[in-house]
């Protein structure tokens, strides 16, 4: 990662006097055969003993969190409807996709109820292929019919098994990148072991298994190891096209599965153009990147039959601003300090114009509206202006969406990860700020091949990249709990990766005057092994009694509901209500809905807003007229949101509602406000 170069003039003299050396050391080379081989052996048996280490700790964790389901909702005993109802929220819409294609006669009446839907919004016909990231689903409709397994197999098992089967690979990419960064598969398994004893801030997987991050996770996992590999000096032919290729490919499946791709590949495309801007990663490489990123995009807008939103996303207007700066700007990396600095500030601002332009062109001419929400709720999260908009609030008002709590890095302390991270990181941000300045200040002499003896620190461009990738989504995780996901994960591999770098070790025994190569071997090694068994020593009998607790699903009121629903209403009745509990209206029962979670729509949330108007101060007339007007037949009423105590008088729905109508919230006693949950409602009883 790190070394200290010397960098001098080549003289003639000392051309000649290397040649007898250089014949020497191959002559000395050749009556070493031995050497050779063992060093070769060597590496075979570190790769065969970790790459089995890898796949051994990816699926023992798959398996872990499986059962952690199993033992939690004793899925394998109770009826499909409580199965069901147990995919809370957006996660039964999706679910409801792929009981949809199996339901189906043949795979091409499938396809076509899919592209041709009018139950998942009444009144419309919408293709939920464009509309939605369901193609995992199709695509596991398909498998299942093909298979011959469906004697073996029920199909919510190959469902959830699937995404059980993504988390192994998630794993196992994870321990790969700390691999490839540290040049130990030991850094490896410590980011697979602090993976798992930081479950609860790692992933949410058990309990939210169709959510669209649970499928895309682990393909981008997969593609920032690709780049890793990719970013290295000196690549074969060979490796560099097959490193490419699993880039496009994990790219291409990590946006065709989330439809917040878009969003966190721009976070990626800054990392390039910070790195590309300061000359700490080769430019021709920045580019294939982002030509990868605009071609999964365009190819994943091909397949969602042109969805606009991908088409006007801000990743394609900035990656192709980046390329056309670039291009007007030749001698972006040369002259002086400040001569640089004020190309680079000049380089920015006309990316930043650049991207913008492009940006609100692209969203007039489609006439798309459909992200604007987000736009809003960044305004207004960030202190840009109050705002009456409903949908704006609604977001503000979510846990989910507020500040990471601070208790977060309570548990990531017991664990010691955050501990070495923040270790880690403050070497790696000095030494890139060393590599910056230094970059900045010697260009022209870089250029000429410099003529003065300068000594300089050093920083491969994968570690350069990892870090301003850990950064980037490290704020976006404080200031969105639901992305701290995207942040803890790596976190684990950046930290793994410290502690077991040679480089880091160096640099760091240097500066205390305690330098020796056999120090460096003893560190690098003994902390992560000691840390290994610490958390063995701490968390494995907590993780034993976990595995033995048992309890069950139990939620007699939702399925009484749909019991009714499915005995006394039409099937082509039309249910009007909360967007989380239609979407599992739609899954138990297949009726028609008004609207449903799946927000990134701006017709569906102006929709969701007039059937919310049930819980408003609105003529009932009103409300009815509403209702009729999207063929409302029966409209579900929950005391849940009646008699809200979640949330803080004002962000409560009727409270959000209200004002975006336009009135006051009277004054009155205020309520008791719970804690919210992490994510779940975790009152189920435990299983006698």
């Amino acid at each position: 990662m790190m070394s200290v170069r010397q960098r001098r003039e080549i003289k003639a003299t000392e051309v000649s006097e290397d040649f007898p050396a250089q014949e020497e050391n191959v002559k000395l080379e050749n009556k070493l055969p031995s050497g050779c081989t063992s060093r070769r052996l060597w590496k075979i048996l570190s790769l065969t003993i970790g790459g089995t280490i890898a796949l051994c700790i990816g699926l023992l964790t798959s398996v872990y969190l499986a059962t952690l389901h199993e033992n939690d909702l004793w899925f394998s005993n109770i009826k499909e409807v409580e199965r069901e109802i147990s995919f809370r929220t957006e996660c039964g819409l999706y679910y409801s996709y792929y009981k949809q294609m199996l339901q189906a006669p043949t795979l091409v009446q499938g396809f076509h109820g899919l592209i041709y839907d009018n139950k998942t919004e009444s009144m419309k016909t919408i293709n939920l292929l464009q509309r939605m990231n369901i193609y995992q689903e199709v695509f596991l409709s398909i498998l299942y019919r093909v298979l011959p397994i469906q004697k073996y197999l029920e199909p919510v098992y190959f469902y959830i098994y699937t995404l059980f089967g993504l988390q192994a690979i998630y794993v196992t990419a994870l321990y790969v990148t700390s691999w490839l960064l540290s040049g130990t598969w030991l850094s490896g398994l410590l980011a697979a072991f602090w993976y798992v004893t930081n479950r609860i801030d790692t992933t949410r997987v058990e309990f939210t298994i169709p959510l669209r991050e649970n499928w895309a996770l682990p393909f981008f996992a997969i593609q920032i190891a690709a780049i890793t590999y990719f970013l290295r000096p000196n690549l074969q032919p060979l490796s560099k096209r097959l490193t490419l290729l699993a880039i496009f490919i994990s790219t291409f499946l990590f946006s065709l599965t989330w439809q917040f791709n878009q969003f966190m590949m721009l976070m990626q495309a800054l990392v390039l153009f910070t790195l590309d801007s300061l000359d700490m990663l080769p430019a021709v490489k920045a580019t294939w990147l982002y030509g990868i990123q605009i071609t999964s995009l365009l190819l994943v807008c091909i397949l969602q039959f042109f969805n606009s939103m991908i088409l006007g996303s801000l990743l394609i207007s900035f990656n192709l601003s980046v390329l056309i700066a670039r291009k007007l700007q030749k001698n972006l990396k040369t002259g002086s300090f400040l001569n640089r600095l004020g190309k680079l500030l000049l380089h920015l601002f006309m990316v930043l114009c650049l991207t913008l332009f492009l940006n609100n062109i692209i969203k007039k001419i489609l006439n798309l509206k459909s992200d604007e929400h987000i736009f809003k709720f960044l305004k207004a999260k960030f202190g840009l202006g109050a705002t009456r908009d409903f949908d704006a609030n609604l977001y503000l008002c979510e846990e989910a969406f507020g500040l990471l709590p601070f208790n977060t890095f309570g548990r990531l302390s017991d664990t010691l990860l955050f501990y070495a991270y923040i270790f880690v990181l403050f070497i790696t941000v000095i030494v890139a700020f060393v590599v910056a300045f230094h970059n900045l200040s010697d260009s022209t002499n870089q250029q000429s091949m410099g003529k003065m003896e300068k000594v300089t620190v050093d920083l491969k461009p994968e570690t350069a990249y990892n870090l301003i990738h850990t950064i980037l989504f490290g704020f976006l995780a404080l200031s969105t709990m639901r992305m701290k996901y995207l942040w803890t994960s790596h976190m684990c591999v950046f930290a793994s990766f410290g502690l077991c770098s040679p480089e880091i070790w160096e640099l760091l025994l240097k500066s205390v005057h305690l330098y020796n190569p056999k120090r460096i071997c003893i560190m690098r090694y003994s902390v992560p092994i000691l840390i290994l068994l610490y958390l063995c020593y701490k968390f494995w009998p907590g993780m034993m009694d976990e595995l033995s607790e048992l309890r069950e699903f139990y939620d007699p009121d939702t399925v009484e509901l749909m019991n009714w629903i499915n005995s006394n209403t039409p099937r082509k009745a039309v249910f009007a209500g909360s967007m989380q509990l239609l979407a599992g209206v739609k899954l138990c029962t297949g009726r028609t809905l008004t609207n449903h979670p799946h927000y990134e729509d701006s017709s569906l949330r102006e929709r969701t807003r007039a059937v919310y108007q049930i819980y408003a101060k609105r003529a009932p007339e009103e409300v009815h007229a509403l209702l009729r007007s999207f063929g409302t037949d029966y409209v579900i009423l929950e005391d849940s949101i009646c008699y809200e105590r979640r949330h803080r008088r004002g962000c409560r729905l009727r409270d959000l509602l209200d004002i975006a109508n336009g009135h006051n919230l009277s004054l009155g006693t205020l309520v008791t406000v719970t804690k919210a949950g992490q994510g779940r409602d975790d009152g189920w009883p435990r299983r006698e």
